[in-house]
């Protein structure tokens, strides 16, 4: 049995659930395999959503929905001495949000099921094989049947032992960064002040955040037992590893949840091969510190999908498709070298290594620059794409939440998965009617007196800008990117 659909999305987490959505509200056909059964599981990793992810939700207006499902913190506290401000973000989200992944999932399968994406469950891809034409996937459902499904395009979030590298020969070189951690799920008898607590003390690290609905998260880790995934673990070993770091176990009880796993960093060294991507930790996986992994991930589908539902509609060159690698690849291994610089700064356990975290952590609260910098990067809104030779300083630049002429924002215009044209009132003439083009993009002014004509790209990202551009330059631009 052969089927056949525009693109397959392989791997429901919320890489694939958000790339999928943007797909299917682009108008293309799509489809999402999934290995398990459905459910929306409590037992994930992943609990903050930083400013930069809430930016993009923004733009799909699905960010104050959010919002509503945890708490804010403004700080992050590093190694006791290092104090991160979120609250000096350039963001509307000038903080991070603690909210568990299962929320961020719920949200995002709602929307690409209200858009059309046809989902299938227990269904696991055992091949691939792909040509000039689309890519064949062989697909195994539940009663155990193999069925080949025919695409033009594949992509593959289905995770850190993903069935579609594996399929495509893809290597996933790194090491294994923390070697044993342990995650729990627990009620406090006595809940901490803050709705985040980090602290290490001696061989023991604890972290412990609240979801807001009388469950923690607790993650840890004991250089004292570094041992198997599948070693035996229960709640006294967490509450005495807890007490170790944070001086108390908050009187924890009634764990609905325990586990054991390893931190690898790795990066595959292409997301694309042929028809063939790859998104989220399928293409790289991180340590835990800075909460980038999911982030990043979500980075990433934002990214793709608009590229992808071009290629797929005729409005764009192979070429579009080949920048996914150029911008994301970079920033994946930008998001290994910060996160993995922070584990191991946390692990240090010689007194010349500890010595240089107290040097780092002093440096950073009292260097202004250095200090926006590493919430730039922690946070996700200092990332900026390649540019021409030639173009304008804004290019590849993520575009702020710009004020608009009669009260709008920058990234409410942007819903739909639409460009938007920037322009200042006498250079608005003749685009308010783009005929062919109405649907994908969006003609406003500047709310400033600013002069600057900007393009910004349905992921927030400055396509073309220009200090002072005519018609014809402006309808340049249009050809040249929204096709």
């Amino acid at each position: 049995m052969r089927t056949t659909t525009p693109v397959i999305v392989v791997g429901s987490g919320p890489t694939g659930l958000l790339l999928a959505g943007d797909l299917a509200t682009a108008g293309v056909r799509v489809t999402l395999l999934e290995k398990r059964p459905h459910e929306l599981s409590n037992l994930s990793r992943a609990f903050g959503v930083h400013a930069r992810t809430l930016e993009q939700l923004d733009a799909r207006g699905l960010a104050e929905q959010l919002l509503a499902t945890g708490d804010t913190i403004t700080g992050l506290r590093l190694f006791r001495r290092l104090t991160l401000d979120l609250g000096t973000l350039p963001s509307r989200f000038p903080f991070l949000l603690i909210t568990p992944q299962y929320e961020v999932e719920r949200l995002l399968e709602r929307r690409a099921r209200e858009a059309g994406v046809a989902f299938e469950y227990e269904a696991e891809v055992v091949g691939l094989r792909q040509d000039d034409e689309g890519v064949d996937l062989d697909v195994r459902g539940a009663d155990g049947t193999d069925a080949t499904r025919r695409a033009a395009y594949v992509v593959g979030t289905d995770g850190h032992h993903s069935a579609v590298r594996r399929a495509v020969g893809l290597p996933f070189p790194g090491v294994s960064v923390i070697k044993s951690l342990f995650l729990a799920d627990v009620r406090l008898a006595q809940p901490p002040e803050g709705v985040l607590t980090v602290n290490g003390a001696g061989d023991a690290f604890a972290m412990i955040a609240s979801f807001g609905d009388g469950w923690y998260r607790v993650m840890g880790w004991n250089r004292r037992n570094e041992v198997a995934d599948d070693a035996p673990l229960d709640l006294d070993e967490i509450k005495e590893v807890t007490r170790r770091a944070l001086g108390t176990d908050h009187g924890m009880h009634d764990a609905r949840w325990l586990s054991r796993f390893h931190s690898d960093e790795r990066q595959a060294p292409e997301y694309r091969v042929g028809r063939v991507f790859l998104a989220g930790d399928a293409a790289h996986v991180h340590s835990p510190a800075g909460g980038q992994g999911m982030n990043t991930g979500l980075q990433d589908a934002a990214n793709l999908g608009w590229k992808l539902a071009a290629a797929v509609q005729g409005r764009a060159s192979e070429g579009l498709l080949d920048t996914y690698q150029s911008e994301r690849h970079p920033v994946g291994k930008a998001v290994l070298r910060s996160s993995g610089g922070l584990v191991r700064l946390a692990r240090a356990q010689s007194p010349v290594l500890r010595a240089v975290r107290g040097l780092v952590s002093a440096f950073v609260n009292v260097a202004r620059p250095v200090q926006r910098k590493a919430l730039a990067q922690v946070s996700g809104l200092g990332y900026a794409y390649p540019s021409p030779r030639g173009a304008h300083r804004l290019t590849g630049t993520r575009a702020p939440d710009i004020a608009l002429k009669d009260g709008g924002r920058l990234y409410e215009a942007l819903r739909g998965g639409r460009f938007v044209l920037i322009t200042p009132d006498e250079g608005r003439e003749g685009y308010d009617d783009q005929g062919a083009r109405k649907d994908l993009l969006a003609v406003e002014r500047w709310a400033s007196r600013r002069r600057t004509t900007l393009l910004v790209r349905p992921d927030g990202y400055v396509a073309w800008a220009a200090d002072s551009a005519d018609a014809p330059a402006i309808e340049r631009a249009l050809a040249a990117h929204v096709g």
